[in-house]
């Protein structure tokens, strides 16, 4: 599931090259500088729809970005534009208040500040603050929707937002705010308040002031030109951002969930037919079938897995009346491409329908150069996502039950009859083994069931009713965000325990060559251990090893049957 490591070629010190054999070997060592960071690759945005594989290189390997110099002068067209035809005009948030408030024209000489006031006055979040890395991905749904040149905005907004990303200066932006519709104004607001120099930032670790870092950086805040407040508060860039951010993590999730589930079924000497093609093929959905391929990838060379032509179709098993081998294994070990199957297919469709969403124009109203008119109207919107989210969480949620049921199989040694309870490789009753984690990982799935309420059906008028139906997508992505946070904890406790199990059956050397690679290196955070010691930051290590995987490669593995594909 893994690829190799790769291997570079080095230039030793002391060691004279000539010229001439440098630049015929550069086109070999290049891709291999590049990879090692030694020459920082751009992801360029807006002449061309940003994709997931985009969005995560900027997010997670600091790719820098660069902006489309075209596309720049295609957002200054359509700001000159809107400056000529707002002129003695009625047009929302340029001459008119906002929601509620737009049937009160604003005097001419106010019009500016108008845009400050929205700003400032919006900026009322509360809750615990978004971590940076969430951050950074707002901005980059914010800058890729301003960049479609249908906001009216000034050039100056994407330029000082670009830079703001590529210097990772990170504006404090709250948890609480956001009703989804007329866009996630609270969380927006304090975005539009960094950029105007105001409020707050994280930066290289700290707590400062916006001022005082943009001083240190030699970055102008932004002047406000005729609609820049709404452009950037009016759009659903926190929750296409925090989405963004799901869906790259709920892919490691599936990676993880897909190979432990390999790893549980090799450790149980399980038979081989429930993931096999033939049985697969016959139930045409494309997660079911993905996930059949990628178990009979990792596992194609165990020598622990059995075929049951061997074991229960041979005419000498047939003389007993209660038979030794279980027929067939528990659900959760027998039915995991059916149940990774749907989660799969929920991963993509989120993946299709957020891209799409950051890819829109998604504020209102849109300013239409090439037509040249002005379209008032609902982009701001958020159900796409919303819906998109609580599917998603649900998703999730029974991956993370799947992982707790596997846990219990292996930790109850009435069900497995194979292993001590809990995987107690100590003296029992003296000691406890994994049986202090269970407690964790139990407790930690019934919040994520808890949690899988969906928020898209669970709209409060608010906005003196003008928000008459709102989505709560910015609570949606959130508390999918939850959701994946706990089962990254709870697949965690699992891998420990499978580790465990495979220390007590010795059986590394009988192993698939995927399963004792991640053997090998999740043990390198967490050493077998027979005395009973704290847990926790063991715990903490390989979540974090999950949550830091790279690459992804579950979305990418498996061939798929043409049939299916189709």
């Amino acid at each position: 599931m893994f690829k190799p490591k790769q291997r570079y070629l080095h230039i030793y010190a002391g060691k004279k090259l000539k010229f001439e054999f440098f630049i015929l070997f550069l086109p070999l060592w290049l891709p291999k500088l590049i990879l090692r960071k030694k020459i920082r690759t751009m992801v360029h945005v807006g002449d061309r729809a940003l994709s997931l594989d985009n969005f995560s290189d900027i997010l997670y390997k600091e790719q820098q970005i660069a902006l489309d110099t075209l596309t720049v002068e295609k957002v200054d067209v359509n700001f000159n534009f809107l400056q000529k035809f707002s002129s003695n005009k009625l047009i929302y948030g340029i001459n008119t208040g906002f929601g509620p408030m737009a049937q009160y024209k604003v005097n001419e000489k106010n019009l500016l500040q108008l845009q400050y006031n929205l700003i400032r006055s919006h900026s009322s979040g509360a809750g615990n603050m978004m971590s940076p890395i969430l951050v950074k991905a707002v901005m980059i749904a914010r800058l890729n929707s301003l960049m479609q040149a249908y906001s009216g905005v000034h050039p100056d907004i994407v330029e000082l937002l670009k830079d703001l990303i590529n210097k990772n200066v990170s504006p404090c932006i709250f948890e609480h705010g956001g009703v989804g519709a007329s866009g996630d104004l609270v969380q927006l607001a304090h975005l539009a308040l960094v950029l105007i120099g105001e409020g707050e930032v994280i930066y290289e670790g700290e707590l400062l002031p916006t001022a005082t870092v943009f001083a240190k950086l030699n970055i102008k805040p932004l002047t406000i030109k005729i609609r820049e407040g709404l452009a950037v508060l009016n759009g659903t860039s926190a929750m296409t951002g925090i989405g963004m951010v799901n869906i790259i993590q709920a892919q490691k999730l599936l990676e993880w969930s897909v190979m432990l589930s390999a790893m549980i079924n090799e450790i149980v000497e399980a038979f081989d037919d429930h993931y096999s093609y033939e049985l697969n093929i016959v139930k045409h959905h494309k997660g079911q079938n993905k996930i059949a391929a990628q178990l009979r990838d990792i596992l194609k060379d165990s020598k622990m897995i059995r075929s049951r032509s061997e074991h229960l179709y041979n005419p000498e098993k047939l003389d007993q009346e209660v038979f030794q081998d279980k027929v067939q294994e528990y659900y959760s070990l027998r039915c995991v491409t059916q149940v990774l199957g749907p989660i799969y297919d929920t991963i993509c469709g989120a993946e299709k329908v957020v891209v799409d969403e950051l890819n829109s124009v998604n504020d209102n109203p849109v300013i239409d150069h090439q037509n040249e008119n002005i379209f008032h109207g609902g982009n701001f919107h958020g159900d796409y996502v919303s819906l998109e989210m609580d599917k998603l969480k649900i998703a999730v949620t029974k991956l993370s039950m799947l992982s707790e049921r596997q846990l219990n199989y292996l930790l109850n040694e009435k069900l497995n009859q194979k292993f001590p309870p809990f995987v107690n490789l100590g003296v029992l009753g003296f000691n406890f083994g994994m049986q202090g984690m269970q407690f964790t990982a139990t407790s930690t799935v019934a919040e994520n069931q808890t949690m899988s309420f969906p928020m898209y059906v669970h709209s409060i008028p608010n906005n003196n009713d003008n928000q008459d139906i709102v989505s709560m997508g910015c609570n949606a992505a959130l508390m999918t965000k939850r959701v994946i946070d706990n089962s990254f904890e709870v697949l965690a406790i699992q891998m420990m325990t499978v580790l465990q199990a495979i220390d007590y059956l010795k059986c590394t050397d009988r192993l698939s060559t995927e399963t004792h690679h991640i053997y090998t290196e999740v043990r390198k955070l967490f050493p077998k251990f027979i005395e009973d010691e704290p847990k926790y930051k063991d715990l903490q290590r390989i979540k974090k090893y999950f949550e830091n995987a790279d690459p992804v490669v579950s979305f990418k593995l498996g061939k798929i049957p043409e049939q299916v594909n189709s």
